[in-house]
């Protein structure tokens, strides 16, 4: 059934991105395969943090910007149309500390009340560490490096500058506290 969800999540990814974003579509299988190496820290959960990493970025899919905010626009999505459950949605609609950028956007309060932030730090941080360890071309980089690279990308004074420059600091810790996880584990 574990590896069914995941390929059922690599579909929805691939059909939604990889024609209209293949970038976009390079950096959530770059994200994909970071999350398979935490499988040691999370035990029986990685199966839903893979599903989460593939899926985190569907809200991206031209056809599916209602909002124009795509942890909201791709966790309702998930929902909606394919009946995903509440712990995958959530951890689509708060990664990589959405909730900032949607408060950024006037979205907070539909984001807390359809999808509450998931008590499971663990795995949100690893999902955190995922997205911001990989490049939007899937290589492997620094969480500095890619804050540095969205700001670059997109602005400073962006709506997406802003946040970035707002969730760094929750952005790094969360960065820091999978590593450690990482460090402490049998090679």
């Amino acid at each position: 059934m574990r590896g069914e969800r995941t390929s059922w999540a690599r579909a929805v990814a691939e059909s939604e991105l990889a024609a209209p974003l293949p970038r976009r579509w390079a950096h959530t299988r770059g994200v994909a395969d970071r999350a398979v190496r935490l499988e040691g820290i999370l035990g029986r959960r990685s199966g839903l943090l893979v599903r989460a990493a593939l899926l985190h970025d569907v809200g991206y899919a031209p056809r599916l910007a209602a909002t124009g905010f795509h942890p909201l626009d791709g966790a309702r999505f998930l929902r909606d149309v394919h009946g995903a459950d509440d712990q995958l949605t959530r951890l689509v609609a708060n990664h990589s500390f959405a909730l900032l950028e949607a408060e950024e956007r006037g979205h907070r309060e539909a984001l807390e009340a359809e999808f509450p932030l998931l008590e499971d730090q663990l795995l949100v941080d690893a999902l955190v560490w995922c997205d911001m360890t990989t490049t939007p071309d899937g290589a492997l980089t620094t969480a500095e490096a890619r804050v540095v690279e969205i700001l670059g990308r997109y602005g400073a004074e962006s709506v997406v500058g802003r946040f970035v420059r707002r969730a760094s600091p929750e952005i790094f810790a969360a960065v820091a506290r999978v590593e450690a996880a990482l460090a402490v584990q049998p090679k």
